[in-house]
């Protein structure tokens, strides 16, 4: 699989732009603030119907302008597919496949799959434990179909439990069988998506310690280790312990909303214990063993985006990465970077088809 084109309209700061990709490396270089990561930005929409940025629909539209169209044009499996993403404000956003409007975009996660490597990427070492389930449960849903609908019915369903357990305060008053309906949905959803997170992780996690050795050079053990209230106790325990706290509260206390996954450098937080080097080599070892994990689930190997990923990491890292990204088992990849020397010194070193967009040209 890989993207020929892609058409932008009014999408961030780039008003009309059309780009026709080689098929293995596509490298955009140019000042901060030409544009390049929109252009990734727009890929990755392509894939997940959202920005990897920006979860605003809206904020990424254009200043000034009402819409933003994007279009893509796909070699898959011998067939050209065109994707089409567009939103206008006070609209519903759209999307197409082959003119075709998909009614839930549920659908179309997996279809093109696709991992990216960016500084934002950081955010899941610093930020609280909502950002790495999210991580978790981009690898799973890209291959499970039926993981990404229970998920998204556990979340409707702890929304609509949280709503009943503000009107039981406000009202001053308590129904537990009307409980008892969503705990027991919760339940059967809940057990389901840790079962297959803890599969899952069984399976990623020497993908990862693997990867990165390579990127290392062996120096550090690192480890993956899964959090959550589930691995002690069953799921109807923990809601009817909890249920006293959740009436106060207001809200679901417990459940697979709050598992958590630690990152372990020597046995240590690598949030607290990682030189900024180790971090970034952890980060880009875990988007390297998702690539390798989706392409064993789908059987398509993923689009590869890599956004500013030569900054703050030493020569001798850049350049196991780089081995690591030639290797014939990566499809197509796509590139930012500042300087174009360093860009085109870098994929020379391929001997892949390779082009590079210079945005301020």
């Amino acid at each position: 699989m890989h993207l020929q084109k892609i058409s932008l309209v009014n999408f961030k700061n780039i008003e009309a732009k059309t780009f026709d990709f080689e098929k293995k490396i596509n490298c955009f270089v140019g000042n901060n603030g030409v544009g390049k990561t929109n252009v990734l930005d727009a890929i990755y929409y392509l894939s997940f119907t959202k920005s990897y940025f920006n979860p605003v629909a809206t904020q990424n539209i254009k200043h000034n302008e009402d819409f933003f169209v994007i279009e893509g044009d796909y070699l898959l499996n011998d067939r050209t597919e065109k994707i089409i993403c567009s939103l206008k404000k006070g609209q519903k956003k759209l999307l197409k496949r082959n003119g075709k409007v998909y009614e839930r975009f549920s659908d179309h996660i997996g279809q093109f799959p696709l991992v990216i490597i960016s500084p934002a990427d950081r955010n899941l070492i610093i930020e609280g434990s909502d950002t790495r389930r999210k991580f978790i449960d981009g690898v799973i849903s890209q291959q499970d179909k039926q993981y990404l609908n229970s998920l998204i019915s556990y979340n409707k369903i702890i929304s609509q439990r949280n709503a009943l357990l503000k009107f039981f305060a406000a009202n001053r008053t308590f129904d537990a069988l009307n409980l008892s309906v969503y705990n027991e949905q919760l339940i059967g959803f809940g057990a389901e998506i840790h079962q297959k997170r803890k599969e899952f992780l069984e399976k990623f996690t020497p993908i990862f310690n693997e990867k990165y050795k390579i990127i290392s050079g062996e120096k550090e053990e690192v480890n993956l280790s899964y959090k959550s209230q589930l691995n002690d106790s069953s799921f109807e325990d923990l809601l009817a312990n909890s249920l006293e706290k959740d009436k106060i509260l207001q809200y679901t206390s417990t459940g697979i909303h709050k598992d958590d996954l630690s990152f372990l450098i020597n046995e240590y937080p690598v949030k607290k214990f990682g030189s900024q080097g180790q971090q970034k080599s952890y980060l880009i070892a875990l988007k390297l063993a998702q690539f390798e994990f989706i392409k064993k689930q789908s059987l398509i190997t993923p689009i590869l985006l890599l956004d500013d990923i030569f900054d703050k990491l030493d020569e001798h890292r850049v350049s196991q990465i780089v081995n690591l990204v030639n290797n014939e088992e990566f499809g197509q990849i796509f590139i930012t970077d500042t300087h174009f020397e360093r860009t085109e010194n870098v994929v020379k070193q391929s001997n892949k088809p390779y082009q590079i967009f210079n945005l301020e040209a």
